[in-house]
């Protein structure tokens, strides 16, 4: 069975699916007027903290920037429609490190800076945690994610929500990207009529936008990596167990994982090393973590680490396409001008293969994992189980059906326990082909540092009647894997970006992180977005 919809079933992916043609419409600011309007334009983590060290800016001060901004352009001008709820204590939280630093107490990178989270992340505040459904606006974490924890520790301003695909885009199979019930659509900030892609919609346009200076999003399946590639971003979907998933609404016990969405490779560094950490409230965080494991990606950046690797190049996802690979050509020309050997072609199991068993896997595992979630909530939570959620959809149809169903939380709720024959058999296929014969084969076979693909197609248009018209895209192997991958802008078509991803072995973040910003240094592919109407040809 097909799954239209965001990287979680890779037979949606087909190979030369049509990108868009034409020209960019005409847009304003450039980017010499935006950073006019906000002098923190692309400004990184570190910039940041050299102000504040040197006295020259306040948290308090960068957290009113950004807040006015997304005054301006989230929720006027463009209209992005990204964050879904603000903090009401980012201010409080800004003066309070301000007055930690103004002590003598800095608290590591993250000290002071702003940072937005999907909608999915708990956190025992003042503000929501819903996945965008309208079903759990009466909810009340008891605790806070644990990456959120983490963040705060780390002195963090957490701003605030963004907008999600909702339920993480595993709700029905006709999806639209970047939508849900409560938050309405999040709209792409390089072509306004395109799509954000999911299910990490909101804090890809955002940290694309200049809205914070780093975001978290959630992946499954492809939804760090599709957001982050069609909003020209670094994205990074860790090993899973590398970061915590307690607190988090799940849909797969196998897959989820949290992760940093940035514009530089060295800001995703810097939210890794917070957001990573073992934790006795997920088991996939201490069974398995490598002892010695270091945990300061930053550290690792050292120039010249792409210098005599071997990179294998799949091309599978795509087929051959014009416009992809004019995208291409110039990325492995960045990789071979750094030093690289390309092995090409690397060949893998077609996602086609295990695209059926991955959806087995996921109905089977989400409904296991929300029944768990909302139980967390405690005797007071407004949903106690799938079959409740399914109701209140149903119940409220006109709010949160009238786009599209909800036929896989339906298959979900038929689904028995993760102990029954054919939900084995499928996670067995799907380690198989992703990992033993897969990644780790691939690797082995020709002697690789890493393996490199094109991470998505272009953004397609938003089509509330249709759904998403996916336009390929290479996650599902890592993945299913729970393997990493780093993402980063390698180029654009007509205005439309496009990233590589750098994939590895578990527990590779640090190599992959190393090779990403190697790549990115030398291809410089990142650009600031224009909110140009539409495409015209």
């Amino acid at each position: 069975m097909k799954m239209k919809r965001r990287g979680f079933i890779a037979s949606t992916l087909a190979a030369g699916s049509a990108l868009a043609v034409g020209r960019v419409a005409s847009a304003a600011p450039t980017a010499e007027e935006a950073k006019a309007d906000f002098p923190w334009l692309e400004a990184t983590i570190d910039r940041l903290q050299a102000a504040m060290a040197a006295g020259e800016l306040t948290a308090v001060a960068l957290t009113q920037a950004y807040l006015a901004r997304i005054e301006a352009i989230d929720r006027a001008g463009p209209r992005l429609n990204s964050v879904l709820e603000l903090n009401p204590d980012a201010l409080a939280i800004a003066a309070q490190v301000d007055r930690e630093r103004a002590s003598g107490r800095v608290r590591g990178p993250l000290h002071g800076i702003p940072v937005l989270v999907k909608d999915n992340l708990d956190s025992a505040d003042r503000m929501h945690t819903t996945s965008g459904s309208l079903a759990l606006m009466a909810a009340k974490p008891l605790q806070d994610s644990t990456v959120v924890a983490n963040l705060r520790a780390g002195g963090a301003v957490l701003l605030g929500k963004t907008n999600l695909s909702e339920w993480a885009n595993l709700r029905g199979s006709r999806s639209i990207s970047g939508w849900s019930g409560r938050g309405g659509q999040t709209r792409n900030p390089y072509v306004l009529d395109r799509s954000p892609s999911g299910s990490s919609s909101g804090t890809g346009a955002a940290v694309a936008a200049n809205l914070c200076v780093v975001g978290v999003g959630t992946e499954t399946d492809g939804s760090i990596l599709s957001p982050s590639s069609v909003n020209s971003l670094v994205g990074v979907k860790p090993t899973v167990g590398l970061v915590s998933r307690a607190g988090i609404i799940p849909i797969s016990a196998s897959q989820d994982t949290a992760g940093p969405m940035a514009r530089t490779v060295r800001d995703a560094a810097h939210l890794l090393s917070v957001m990573a950490s073992a934790d006795d409230r997920d088991a996939a965080t201490t069974n398995g973590r490598p002892a010695n494991l270091a945990t300061d990606f930053a550290a690792g950046l050292t120039a010249g680490a792409l210098q005599g690797k071997r990179l294998g190049l799949v091309r599978d996802p795509f087929g051959a396409h014009p416009k992809l690979d004019q995208v291409l050509d110039g990325a492995l020309a960045a990789l071979r001008a750094s030093g690289a050997e390309i092995v090409d072609p690397v060949t893998l199991p077609a996602m086609d293969d295990f695209g059926a068993a991955e959806l087995e896997v996921l109905v089977y595992e989400i409904k296991a994992g929300l029944n768990a979630y909302f139980a967390s909530l405690g005797p007071d939570a407004p949903i106690k189980s799938v079959e409740e959620l399914i109701a209140f959809n149903r119940a409220h149809a006109d709010r949160e059906l009238k786009y599209f169903g909800q036929d896989y939380l339906e298959q979900a709720a038929e689904k028995g326990p993760l102990t029954e024959q054919a939900y084995l058999d499928a996670r067995a296929l799907c380690l198989k082909l992703a990992r033993d014969e897969g990644i780790d084969a691939a690797l082995a076979r020709h002697e690789l540092d890493a393996l490199v693909m094109i991470s998505n197609g272009t953004a397609w248009p938003i089509d509330p009647v249709n759904g998403d018209s996916y336009t390929g895209g290479s996650s599902s192997w890592a993945a299913v894997a729970g393997y990493p991958s780093v993402t980063v802008p390698a180029g654009q078509v007509m205005g439309l970006p496009v990233g590589l991803s750098f994939v590895g072995p578990a527990w590779s973040e640090a190599r992959l992180l190393a090779l990403a910003a190697d790549f990115e240094a030398q291809a410089q592919a990142r650009t600031v977005p224009r909110f140009a109407p539409t495409i015209t040809s």
